[in-house]
């Protein structure tokens, strides 16, 4: 078997060739001509339930089927080590649609381990698509499967502490319960979660995948069972990605190995820069010491990735004036692009989470992107200055 790297430079890319072209073709078209009213018919049957489409017959409909979108999920798939793919047009519809997936099959019951993404956590604990979720521990989630328990979801790393979940017992404990994986910081670069036994691997392919933060995207891997149910979802919802954002995505692959290690190495570097400086607490970061306790790092995982989270000294008033102070790193949402990115989940990322499982008010995340990591650390220096200095002067004012 190739190389990840060589797979991701040519992975849904091996027929060009043969069409005489370089770069896959963009396919923009809404509707497509049908041969006759029969055929037609046939084709919508087949893709509205979930199907692939028969070779020779008309896709039908954008919303049924994309050839641009299709070698983006093939492309994806294929880095993953599962069958199929089926892509979105955002994380956040593509784990809707997992969730109506399982609810088709009669099952309402979700086992899931914080920390997760903000707005998954979000729609897993309102019920909003009637599901109903029981929060555990990693080492809980045997003793909390039901007879309607549909799906095991855990995000490894987690969003936003870093904290790492051995996949082979959680799928162990899950038996024969579905276990569901957010991959997204770590990529199937640095982890293939379907090795371990999940069934469905989960990206917001806005971040790393992408990588340049111009393409918003979701996309599940998994096999075909459950990827002709996410299909018939995707078909009925209309949660569909845009060709144009497939091939951006598509072309994002190409250099996401040489993005991942290179976003990583600097991450190791600022990871202990942080770990040592004064006006920072804590630094939750799987490349330090401590930060991989049940040694997933180079069994599960090939390395501990770019994303991280530290705490401040003085707290909120210190970890606010802080991302607004950084000048080279931008103060914004999202992650896993070629820019850093720091942030305040408490406030944003993580808010609709309940309060008992929010965030440390004191914490922030930063997405180490390809600057140079002596520029990151000036101004992460210059700002964590700036910041303790304004929270120090705050309380002063306030005792006064």
């Amino acid at each position: 078997m190739n190389a990840i790297d060589t797979r991701a430079v040519h992975a849904g890319r091996r027929d060009l060739a043969g069409l005489f072209v370089h770069v896959p073709p963009i396919d923009l078209s809404t509707t497509n001509p049908l041969a006759d009213v029969e055929s037609g018919g046939d084709a919508y049957e087949t893709l509205a339930t979930g199907g692939r489409p028969v070779p020779g017959s008309s896709h039908v409909y954008a919303r049924l089927w994309n050839p641009t979108v299709a070698r983006f999920e093939d492309a994806l798939a294929e880095l993953e080590g599962a069958e199929e793919a089926v892509a979105f047009a955002s994380g956040m519809a593509a784990f809707t649609a997992c969730l109506l997936a399982m609810s088709t099959s009669g099952k309402r019951h979700v086992v899931a381990v914080r920390p997760v993404y903000g707005g998954t956590d979000h729609l897993l604990d309102n019920g909003l698509l009637g599901v109903e979720v029981s929060w555990v521990g990693p080492k809980e989630i045997e003793h909390a499967l039901r007879a309607d328990t549909g799906l095991v979801v855990v995000e490894t790393p987690a969003n936003p502490t870093l904290q790492l979940l051995d996949l082979d017992d959680i799928c162990a404990q899950a038996g024969e319960v579905p276990v569901l994986v957010d991959n997204t910081f770590a990529t199937p670069i640095l982890q293939q979660p379907m090795s371990q036994g999940a069934a469905l691997v989960l990206h917001s392919a806005t971040k790393f995948i992408g990588g340049h933060g111009d393409a918003m995207a979701g996309v599940v891997a998994t096999g075909p069972e459950w990827a002709a149910s996410l299909r018939r979802v995707r078909a009925v919802t209309g949660g569909v990605l845009h060709p144009l954002a497939a091939y951006l995505l598509h072309r994002g692959l190409q250099t996401l190995p040489i993005r991942v290690r290179a976003q990583q190495e600097s991450a190791q570097r600022v990871a202990e820069w942080l770990a040592v400086h004064p006006w920072v607490d804590a630094v939750h970061y799987p490349g330090l010491p401590g930060g991989d306790p049940d040694s997933v790092i180079g069994r599960q995982m090939s390395g501990p990735g770019s994303v991280m989270a530290f705490e401040v000294v003085g707290g909120y008033p210190a970890a606010a004036a802080m991302a607004k102070a950084c000048q080279l790193a931008t103060h914004a949402v999202s992650l896993g692009g070629t820019e850093t990115l720091i942030e305040h989940p408490a406030s944003l990322t993580h808010r609709p989470v309940a309060a008992q499982a929010r965030p440390n008010p004191g914490l922030l995340r930063i997405s180490i992107g390809l600057e140079s990591v002596e520029d990151l650390c000036a101004d992460l220096d210059q700002a964590l200055d700036q910041a303790v200095d304004q929270a120090a002067n705050q309380a002063l004012t306030t005792r006064a």
